[in-house]
Formats: structure tokens, C-alpha cells, sequence
């Protein structure tokens, strides 16, 4: 195999896979890390990955990239305002949780300000924020590397984190919820972040406005038998919803 031929699959593969380490690599292609090294540095200077701590993230396409924050927090505000109190409505005081990031989980940050003596891990910036005032919830903050606009943790440290604890609830967003394909997003760097977030809770609910419902994103996270309840709001375009089964919650938004 050549270099060239190496660092082509190492795209490849780190596309297919969210994040890849250099100890890996170099067991995977029998080189030494300094040709691994080389290689990343390489790509990183072509701009076909983004290097990180002991390894490397892919670099998404045009149209992949997460809308900013602040303007997902105002898209479908009514619905997501009803479903986080829904989900809300699930937590107990003393329990533990995993936040993932997006605005409808944010919106479940700011809905569980009344909880006492809760446990709650995140990779989301802005949840960490929304929980850190309130007395009754000791946060912790899976590290990682930031993603550029939508304040999220990334990469093998976040994992490592994730893959440390056992909670009694994950909530995680979703660019996707279809009754075939499953639970999607829209890149591909946090899908290890995410079934690792479904791997270390005894129930994962996901939060999706029905404008994700029907909708295939790029990335494949899970399929919908790993799910135990997905929670979206009452919607003219919320389809063939029998097929999501007894798992699908559907609330009335609030009115604007």
C-alpha cells in the first residue's frame, strides 16, 4: 500500500467512524506512529481532517454542518417548550441523567431547574450553563473538543467520559427520527458520542419537533429498538405515526 493509498482509507474510515486515534492507526496499517503522524498532519494541512488530542475527526461536506445555536433555539420554540416539560415530567428527584446537546434538550436544562438532587452529565456547553446555578444538580461536563457554533463536546475524551458512568435517563436530539431508518444526525463526528450515551442509560428518550419525524439525516445513530420513548409535538406533519409504535409520546405545543 502507498502513503497515498494509506491516507485515502484513513478519510475513509474516519468519515464511517466519527473518530479515529494515532495508536489505532498505526495498528491498523502496521507503521510506526511517526508515519502515522505524518500522515495526519498531512491531511489536516489539505484540510481533509481535523486533528485533536492522540487523534481525528472528519471534516463534514458542504450542508453537513449544525445549524448555529442560537438559531435552532428559535426554530419551533412552542414545540420544544412542550415536549421539555414532558420529558421533565419523567425525572425524578435524585435520579441521574445524561443531557446531549441541542435546543429541544436545552430546553429540557432550563425545564428541570425545580429537581433536587440530581446527577447530570453533558456535553453541551449551554446545558452545563443552564444547570450550574441550581443547588439540587451537580453537573459534570464530558470533555472533548468544541464544535465551532453549536458549543458541543466531541471526540475520544467526551466517550471516555460517557462510557465511565450509568445513569437512569439519556435524552438526546436528533436531525432524524424515521420508523424504518432509525435515529440520525446530521454529521458524523458525534455519533460515537451518542451510542455511547445510549450504551450508559437504563432508558434513552429522544426529543425531536416533528419537523425531524419522516426525515433521514446522514449519519446513522441507532436504530429505534435501542430507543425506549421518543417525544415530538402534535403536528399536520407528523405521519404515519402508528408505525412508531407504543415508544412515540406526542404532546400539544404550546400556544404561541
Amino acid at each position: 500500500m502507498t502513503a497515498a493509498q494509506r491516507r485515502s482509507q484513513i478519510v475513509e474510515m474516519i468519515a464511517e467512524k466519527g473518530y479515529l486515534n494515532a495508536a489505532e492507526l498505526s495498528e491498523i496499517f502496521g507503521v510506526d506512529s511517526s508515519t502515522i503522524r505524518r500522515d495526519l498532519s498531512l491531511l489536516e494541512k489539505t484540510g481533509r481532517v481535523m486533528r485533536t488530542h492522540g487523534g481525528l475527526l472528519p471534516v463534514e461536506t458542504e450542508g453537513g454542518f449544525d445549524t448555529p445555536y442560537n438559531v435552532r433555539l428559535q426554530m419551533n420554540a412552542s414545540a420544544k417548550t412542550a415536549i421539555a416539560r414532558y420529558a421533565a415530567s419523567l425525572v425524578k428527584d435524585g435520579q441521574s441523567l445524561i443531557l446531549d446537546n441541542g435546543s429541544s434538550v436545552y430546553e429540557l436544562a432550563l425545564a428541570l431547574k425545580d429537581k433536587r438532587n440530581l446527577t447530570v452529565v453533558t456535553n453541551d456547553i449551554f446545558c452545563a450553563m443552564a444547570l450550574g446555578n441550581h443547588p439540587g444538580i451537580t453537573v459534570h461536563v464530558a470533555g472533548g473538543m468544541m464544535l465551532d457554533k453549536v458549543y458541543t463536546l466531541v471526540g475520544q475524551e467526551t466517550v471516555d467520559k460517557i462510557n465511565s458512568v450509568h445513569v437512569d435517563w439519556a435524552f438526546l436530539g436528533s436531525e432524524g427520527v424515521h420508523f424504518e431508518n432509525g435515529i440520525t444526525n446530521i454529521n458524523t463526528i458525534e455519533i460515537p458520542v451518542k451510542q455511547a450515551m445510549i450504551k450508559s442509560a437504563e432508558k434513552t428518550v429522544v426529543l425531536a419537533d416533528s419537523s425531524k419525524m419522516g426525515y433521514r439525516a446522514l449519519a446513522h445513530v441507532c436504530p429505534l429498538s435501542d430507543i425506549s420513548m421518543i417525544i415530538t409535538e402534535e403536528s399536520p406533519n407528523l405521519k404515519q405515526r402508528s408505525k412508531y409504535g407504543p415508544r412515540l409520546v406526542v404532546v400539544e405545543p404550546d400556544k404561541e
